[in-house]
């Protein structure tokens, strides 16, 4: 497993019993999270006195119960990043913190290319992965179909210092949008994407993840550049394992760029355990070896 040990401002507490205790730039929240199968005892004292406490409902859904006044927003920083937290209505605060480790490696591979790298985020929600490769000399063009995230995101790159960066802001369809970029022969030298485990198409047509991964991996494959430098996606879809997202990357892309493959789980260290939450998957293809010096 590969986990974001570099966070100064959050840490993961602790773990047990369907739920993790975090500290949020000294923010206390208590948040379900169905890895958490294990019931060790709760020793730490935050568990009684966290600022605020997501509770799932039986019916599905859930909300917030606040023993704290929260600012409506507050920052988060991260390798000179900046991010703006909050609470939403969905259990989630506007990040993920496990994905530091990949936003660290993304970095790696772009400051090391010594060349201009245009990129391509699909479902790219606040921008974490949009900021570090703007930070890192990226052009990006950052997509999500939810214009309230690509605002949030906007907002989180103004915190940053990163306005003037190269940054295409796009509201849209992901996969609507990429068979545009097909037609229109535009090509990206890396791709990022986070697809969602489930969804709707606005004809009430059913997106599972799980039959729909080959596929868009296919298609996105049609916008890379004769030189592409990373193809990398995420998965929080149980089941989805890192080797069959491996497996899917090479299948499409070794035998056209030839390049590595890299997959495994990301994670979060837990202070009180020493061990590591299990927080999802990600699997990479690179162009060439330099991967091995940044995936870690």
């Amino acid at each position: 497993m590969r986990a974001a040990k570099n966070w100064e401002a959050y840490r993961l507490v602790d773990a047990s019993d369907g739920e993790k205790l975090e500290m949020w730039n000294g923010v206390s929240l208590i948040r379900p999270d169905p890895q958490v199968l294990w019931k060790t005892p709760r020793t730490s004292r935050l568990w009684t006195q966290a600022d605020a406490h997501y509770h799932r409902s039986s019916s599905g859904g859930g909300s917030w119960e606040f023993h704290a006044r929260l600012p409506d927003q507050w920052e988060l920083p991260y390798g000179g990043l900046t991010f703006g937290i909050r609470p939403t209505g969905f259990k989630h605060t506007g990040l993920f913190p496990e994905q530091a480790v990949n936003w660290d490696f993304m970095q790696g591979l772009l400051r090391h290319a010594g060349r201009q790298v245009s990129v391509l985020n699909l479902f790219a929600y606040t921008g974490g992965a949009t900021l570090a490769c703007a930070q890192a000399g990226a052009s990006v063009c950052h997509v999500d179909a939810s214009k309230g995230m690509v605002q949030w995101a906007r907002n989180n790159a103004a915190l940053s210092g990163l306005t003037e960066k190269p940054i295409r802001w796009i509201v849209d369809d992901c996969e609507k949008f990429t068979q545009r970029e097909i037609r229109r022969d535009r090509r990206y030298d890396a791709i990022i994407m986070d697809p969602p485990s489930y969804g709707r198409g606005p004809g009430g047509e059913v997106w599972k993840l799980e039959n729909c991964i080959y596929d868009l991996v296919s298609s996105c494959a049609q916008v890379l550049s004769d030189r592409p430098l990373f193809f990398l996606i995420n998965s929080y879809t149980t089941g989805l394992s890192p080797s069959v997202m491996g497996y899917i990357l090479g299948s499409v892309l070794v035998r056209r760029f030839g390049g590595h493959v890299y997959a495994d789980e990301i994670g979060l260290p837990v202070e009180e355990s020493g061990m590591c939450l299990p927080c999802g998957s990600t699997a990479v293809w690179c162009q060439d070896e330099a991967g091995d010096a940044f995936y870690a």
